[in-house]
C-alpha cells in the first residue's frame, strides 16, 4: 500500500517571534516554496484515460493507464475506423464489399496486405477445423441478419440454398492474390476481424510508448502489459446474466480474452433460442452442447477465430484442438453449466464459482 502526502498539505515551519519584517517575508517565501515542492513531489499519478465509441457495429472501449495522451487515444479509434472501412461487408467502399459484389467471371482480386493477412489466418483455421470454421458462410449470416434485424427464422429452402454456396475450398490465396472457383462464393470476416484489429491497435499503442492499456472491442478484450505491476483481472461472465455477474476472473498480462456465447445477438422463437453462431454445415444456429467458449491467447486474432471454432466443434474436439496448440487456453461452459478446461487453463482462474 502506498502512502503519500496529499497535494497541498501544509508545511509546518517553526519560527521564533521577531520584529524584523524582512525576515518574516523571507521565511514566508521559504514556507510557500516548501509547500509547492511538496505538492509537486506528491502529485498523484494521472488518471487513466478511457473512452467508449460505437464502431464495428458494437461498443468499443479503449483505456490508457500509464500514458493518458488524448492524441494517442484518438489515433487508436481512428485505426479501428480505418480497418472497419476495409473489412466490413456492409460498407460499400470496403474491400470485402467490393469482393462480394464482384461481376460474374471476375474471379481474381489483388488484396491489400491487411486483407490478405487476415484471409490467410481465416483459411488456416478452416483447414484446422475441417471446415467447421468457414468464412464463406456469408450467404447464411446475411440471411439470418443477426447484426441488423434479428427475430425471424428464414424459410428452410432459403437456408438450404445459402448453405450450398458455403465452402472455403472454393477460394484460394497465393500471396496477395485471391482466386474464386465459383461466382457465388462470398466472405464474412466478422468472426475474426475484431481480433485482428485489436492486435493492430495494440501494435500502434506499444509503438506510441503505451505500456499499460485495455482494448475492448465489443467483448474482445486485449490487455497491453499489466496494471502497475499487477495482472489485469478479466471477469468470466455467467451466461444469460448481467455483464457484472461472473463465475470467476482471469489474471492475465499482455494477453487476449475472447468469448463466443449463445446469449449475445440472439432471439427466442417458439421457446427456442436462436443465436448468431451459425453452423456452416446446416445453416442453423450451432447445437454443440455449449453455451459459451472463452479463449485466452497472446494474439487476439487467434482468440477470435478459436472461440467460434471451438464452439462449433463442441467441447471434446474443441479442447483437443487447443491442447494441440501452444499458448492458448479455453473455458467451455456446457448447457448444464459445467465448466470444462483445456490444458493449463484452470491455473489462470481466480475466485472460481459455478457458471449457473
Amino acid at each position: 500500500m502506498r502512502t503519500s502526502i496529499p497535494a497541498g498539505a501544509p508545511c509546518r515551519l517553526s519560527v521564533r517571534n521577531t520584529s524584523r519584517p524582512l525576515l518574516l517575508r523571507l521565511l514566508f517565501l521559504i514556507c510557500l516554496t516548501a509547500v509547492l515542492l511538496t505538492a509537486g513531489a506528491c502529485k498523484r499519478k494521472a488518471e487513466p484515460l478511457s473512452e467508449t465509441r460505437f464502431q464495428l457495429n458494437t461498443f468499443v472501449t479503449i483505456t490508457l493507464y500509464d500514458n493518458p495522451d488524448k492524441a494517442i487515444l484518438e489515433g487508436a479509434f481512428a485505426l479501428v475506423k480505418e480497418y472497419e472501412g476495409v473489412f466490413s461487408k456492409t460498407i460499400e467502399t470496403s474491400e470485402v464489399y467490393r469482393i462480394n459484389h464482384r461481376k460474374p467471371g471476375e474471379d481474381t482480386f489483388t488484396l491489400s496486405d491487411d486483407t490478405a493477412a487476415l484471409l490467410r489466418e481465416a483459411l488456416e483455421y478452416a483447414e484446422k477445423t475441417d471446415g467447421a470454421y468457414d468464412i464463406t458462410i456469408e450467404p447464411v449470416s446475411t440471411l439470418w441478419n443477426f447484426s441488423e434485424n434479428p427475430g425471424e427464422v428464414p424459410p428452410e429452402e432459403e437456408i438450404r440454398e445459402a448453405v450450398s454456396r458455403v465452402d472455403y475450398r472454393n477460394i484460394s490465396l497465393s500471396g496477395n492474390t485471391l482466386t474464386f472457383r465459383t461466382d457465388d462464393v462470398t466472405i464474412d470476416l466478422g468472426s475474426i476481424a475484431k481480433g485482428y484489429i485489436a492486435d493492430r491497435v495494440k501494435d500502434y499503442l506499444v509503438n506510441a510508448g503505451v505500456k499499460s492499456a485495455i482494448i475492448n472491442l465489443g467483448g474482445n478484450v486485449l490487455c497491453v502489459g499489466d496494471k502497475e505491476g499487477n495482472p489485469f483481472r478479466i471477469g468470466l461472465q455467467k451466461p444469460f446474466s448481467d455483464h457484472s455477474d461472473t463465475f470467476g476472473s482471469l489474471e492475465i498480462r499482455d494477453m487476449s480474452v475472447v468469448t463466443s456465447g449463445v446469449y449475445e445477438r440472439n432471439f427466442i422463437k417458439d421457446g427456442r433460442n436462436y443465436h448468431h453462431i451459425l453452423d456452416p454445415k446446416t445453416g442453423y444456429p450451432c447445437e454443440s452442447g455449449l453455451v459459451a467458449v472463452t479463449i485466452v491467447s497472446s494474439r487476439s486474432v487467434d482468440g477470435d477465430a478459436l472461440s467460434t471454432s471451438c464452439f462449433l466443434l463442441g467441447p471434446e474436439r474443441g479442447i483437443a484442438l487447443l491442447d494441440s496448440m501452444d499458448g492458448v487456453y479455453g473455458y467451455f461452459v456446457t448447457e448444464d453449466y459445467d465448466v470444462l478446461f483445456s490444458d493449463g487453463a484452470e491455473a489462470l482462474v481466480k475466485d472460481m464459482e459455478g457458471a449457473s
